[in-house]
């Protein structure tokens, strides 16, 4: 089962600490390919919408391929980001921005339906759920189904600093989600994801998409006729 981490900061902190305890719970350490923001993708979205005629000529498109590419080959998507100002981290916030033309409303890719993913934040205080949702939020524009969400306020300001008890309970709801991962052998789609897309259609069928070439790739893959992305995935 290959595995993408994807996270919102740099250094190893408690957030990245949760997320690699579950990837290692899930599969062997091979299978598991890490990035980290904004090392490996240090760019904002300037909102040229180049990407809306062709997602190559991104000015940022060389760095943020080498991510998507291993998104879209992955099994489990992992994001760790710590909880700023009660939301996302900036650079994993700039990510989101970045990848807007994976959403349903543009572009989505036929493998994120059949993806599962993972989403987790910690606080020294407030705050971490919020994050949790800026991210989830996205996943499911992008069409992923089954995503799991875990905020955690943790009374410390790293890692080391996380009570033991605290680090206990931890472990526990890291060994949970990684099972659920592990025990859902095949993802189905769900009729809120099938409503969104639905409703995604509609608008891309009386061109009210944000142009010619979205609405063209959605003819490409027939999915202004009777096909679904969701179709023939596993």
């Amino acid at each position: 089962m290959k595995i993408v981490m994807i996270h919102g900061q740099n250094h190893k902190g408690s957030t990245y600490h949760i997320g690699r305890l579950i990837a290692d719970k899930i599969s062997p350490e091979e299978t598991i390919t890490e990035f980290f923001l904004p090392r490996d993708l240090e760019h904002f979205c300037i909102g040229c919408y180049a990407c809306i005629e062709d997602v190559t000529k991104c000015p940022f498109h060389e760095d943020k391929n080498k991510i998507m590419t291993a998104v879209e080959d992955a099994d489990v998507l992992i994001f760790t980001t710590p909880t700023y100002c009660m939301r996302a981290s900036a650079p994993m916030k700039s990510f989101i921005d970045l990848t807007f033309n994976y959403w349903m409303s543009h572009r989505p890719r036929k493998c994120m339906f059949g993806k599962k993913a993972i989403v987790i934040s910690t606080a020294a205080g407030t705050g971490a759920k919020n994050a949790v949702k800026d991210v989830a939020d996205a996943l499911f524009y992008w069409g992923i189904p089954y995503i799991l969400s875990y905020g955690i306020c943790i009374q410390a300001m790293n890692w080391d600093g996380v009570a033991d008890k605290k680090k206990q309970k931890i472990e526990k709801d890291a060994a949970k989600i990684a099972n659920k991962v592990l025990k859902k052998k095949h993802v189905n789609v769900g009729l809120k994801t099938k409503a969104m897309f639905m409703l995604m259609r509609m608008m891309q069928k009386a061109n009210f998409g944000s142009g010619e070439a979205d609405r063209a790739y959605w003819e490409q893959n027939g999915w202004l006729g009777k096909e679904r992305p969701w179709k023939k995935i596993h």
